[in-house]
């Protein structure tokens, strides 16, 4: 799942963040509305967890432009506290759900789980292919009953891998399904997590690398699983793609 928090309060940002980060969820983060719907159009968010009362372009009108543009983000709109009966009222224009500060991570973390579950198909909890099973509500990885100690980042681009059930996925779809807009990223930060990924996961090789094109999961049979192909737009990865 992918989150944009747009709040304009930095420390309360950088905590929401960090608490989505924990329940493995990609972050990014914008401060003044204005920056929001370049954002959100380049980003592909399942979930918008705005201020409404933001600098520059209010809360409201950001989601009034996300609805002229048809953009299926889910919207969590973050409110002043007001009274007992204003905290029943709709969440507001656009916004499918809201949350009145100062309010529990636990709480925002529900709601945002929730909103995700809405913006994407459902997709099955368990996913399993050449020996390899991922539970995604648990966070759960193994390899033939042996349980796989992976960070976020791993946890991600497996699961990707084996929802394409064999198909190739290209570095590009990797980038934009598990890593967060960070201008510190380079053309290697997906070889970088593979490599870590094949270790962990050991033999015999399923990730094959499939060359001028992206990668795979296969089925186990250890040919091309740690295949490198020269060069800087290897898997789909050039310099401009991240």
């Amino acid at each position: 799942m992918r989150v944009l928090v747009v709040e304009a309060e930095e420390l309360l940002a950088d905590m929401i963040a960090a608490g989505l980060r924990r329940a493995a969820i990609a972050v990014d983060i914008v401060h003044d509305g204005r920056a929001a719907p370049t954002a959100l159009r380049l980003g592909a968010y399942d979930v918008l967890v705005l201020d409404h009362d933001l600098p520059g372009l209010p809360g409201d009108e950001i989601c009034r432009q996300m609805a002229e543009q048809g953009l299926p983000t889910r919207v969590l709109m973050l409110t002043a506290p007001r009274t007992a009966r204003a905290r029943v009222e709709d969440p507001g224009p656009g916004a499918d759900d809201r949350l009145t500060k100062p309010f529990v991570h636990e709480e925002l973390l529900a709601r945002v789980l929730a909103l995700g579950r809405r913006a994407r198909p459902a997709l099955p909890q368990i996913i399993e292919r050449a020996g390899v099973t991922v539970d995604t509500a648990r966070r759960l990885a193994v390899r033939d009953g042996r349980p796989l100690a992976l960070s976020r980042t791993e946890f991600g681009v497996l699961e990707v891998l084996l929802r394409a059930q064999g198909a190739v996925v290209s570095g590009d779809e990797l980038i934009e399904e598990v890593w967060e807009e960070h201008t510190t990223y380079r053309t290697n930060a997906v070889r970088v997590a593979l490599g870590k990924l094949r270790a962990k996961l050991g033999d015999p090789p399923v990730i094959e690398t499939v060359p001028d094109a992206g990668y795979r999961l296969g089925d186990g049979a250890g040919t091309g699983g740690e295949a490198e192909v020269g060069g800087a737009s290897e898997a789909g990865v050039g310099p401009g793609a991240v």
